[in-house]
């Protein structure tokens, strides 16, 4: 179903930055042809980087690319079926003619912007540039129909597993969750993620200053979508963002004051925190300088503290093994697609094979790391069963010193419908109401708690 255009400009013209919002939809028209040409497996997050550069965006008009790009990616297979069947000769080759055509489109049907101004602001793109300047008229007519066929287009968006999911992955959840779960977790990915974040103390005077709920897992759920920074509690360390799911894995891991813990590929650093919370002395691995550099400010906001490695994990020395290991492994990403919906149109089966091997070398390495005695948390946050249970399934099959640890109910704060057959974690972007417009679901996530026998 993923488009698959040939061509794409690799430097846009210059654009008049007198324009109020040109300069915002250039960048997320750029950022969107970027994923959807060659450079799939870069980041949105990264492409609107990358497509910013030079335009002096200010913040509001960050923010105003960032939900253009995003919309244009949740909702990519019904936006490219409109257009297909409003474009005599069906989907353009051009990357750059077809982006600007999807985040049209998804400012008509998905964002809060004046009609004129997203159809008016595209064409002006198009007449900017010279490989698309004779293309403007198709664009202002294709564009010009999505706003007066609107209604029909949104009565026809029905089946979001069959119409706006790649191929690959509805065959792949269909086989592994089912039909009727993977229709709902397809559900699911349209509406997006709620705020998560975690408290370090006093969780239920937090959800009333937040203007939030307690969640059964430990976390808080937010209502509103202000900006993190200034709310109530942030400047003075007193929570983090992290979504309920991705704060369950040291839930599992339990770290107690005192103890030595491992977390391998820390970064972003919501985990660490977690650890260093709970009093346990943590080393925080991650190969990224940059990504460390994060984690330690976000740690100086906590007023926690680990000891920061930059290293590949598969290079640390195992001479003095941990209490406690955390491997969140490197993944495809497929349980955050709800937050990352780009992360479904950018990977491909050959990036669940080749991050599963790697998976494998990691886990073997942590296994070393482990203390007799000791325990291991491997997660990762990906719907998939080569990153997940068959995963855990060889590992136990080639390593007799470790044990599976069956999680029960209470790990997960009574929800045991997180739990699979085997006693291990798995959340779904479904659960928890998921899907059902009530600001519900959760990133999905697999998590096993092992032991290393004495």
């Amino acid at each position: 179903m993923a488009p698959r255009p040939t061509h794409r400009n690799p430097t846009p013209p210059p654009i008049d930055p007198s324009i109020p919002g040109l300069a915002a939809r250039r960048a997320a028209a750029t950022a969107v042809a970027t994923l959807l040409g060659p450079a799939r497996g870069l980041a949105l997050e990264d492409a609107l980087a990358q497509s910013g550069r030079g335009l002096n965006l200010e913040p509001g008009d960050a923010a105003l690319a960032r939900a253009i790009a995003t919309a244009s990616f949740r909702r990519l297979g019904f936006l490219t079926a409109a257009l297909e069947e409003r474009l005599r000769d069906g989907l353009p080759q051009k990357t750059d003619l077809l982006a600007l055509l999807v985040t049209g489109s998804a400012q008509i049907l998905d964002l809060a912007v004046a009609d004129h101004a997203a159809v008016d602001l595209s064409v002006r793109l198009a007449k900017a540039d010279p490989q698309l300047t004779h293309l403007a008229p198709l664009v202002n007519a294709v564009l010009r129909r999505i706003v007066r066929e609107r209604d029909d287009i949104r009565a026809a968006e029905s089946d979001p597993l069959a119409r706006n999911t790649p191929d690959w992955l509805a065959k792949r959840w269909i086989a592994t969750y089912g039909e009727e779960a993977a229709q709902k977790i397809a559900a699911a990915h349209l509406e997006g993620a709620a705020l998560d974040v975690t408290v370090r103390d006093d969780a239920e005077a937090w959800a009333e200053k937040l203007g939030g709920r307690r969640l059964a897992l430990g976390s808080l759920r937010l209502e509103g979508r202000e900006a993190v920074a200034g709310l109530p509690g942030y400047d003075e360390g007193a929570w983090w963002v992290q979504d309920a799911a991705a704060a369950l894995p040291v839930r599992l891991l339990a770290p107690q004051p005192g103890e030595r813990v491992a977390d391998l590929c820390a970064a972003p650093g919501g985990k660490t925190a977690q650890v260093a919370a709970a009093g346990a002395h943590v080393t925080a691995v991650d190969r990224s300088a940059a990504r460390l550099e994060r984690l330690q400010r976000n740690l100086e906001r906590l007023k926690l503290s680990a000891e920061i490695v930059t290293a590949d994990a598969l290079d640390l020395p195992e001479d003095k093994p941990f209490d406690a290991v955390l491997l969140d492994a490197p993944c495809s990403a497929t349980g955050t697609i709800r937050r990352h919906p780009d992360v479904a149109w950018t990977k491909s089966e050959a990036d669940i094979i080749r991050l599963a091997g790697l998976q494998r070398r990691l886990l073997d390495k942590a296994a070393r790391l482990t203390i007799p005695g000791g325990r291991l948390v491997y997660c990762t946050c990906s719907l998939e069963p080569e990153e997940g249970p068959t995963q855990i399934a060889d590992f136990l099959a080639r390593n007799g010193e470790f044990e599976r640890l069956p999680l029960d109910s209470e790990r997960v704060g009574g929800h045991a419908e997180l739990i699979d057959p085997n006693g291990d974690l798995r959340t779904l972007p479904s659960h928890l109401g998921g899907g059902s417009g009530r600001g519900g679901g959760l990133d999905g996530f697999f998590g096993s708690l092992l032991r290393r026998r004495v």
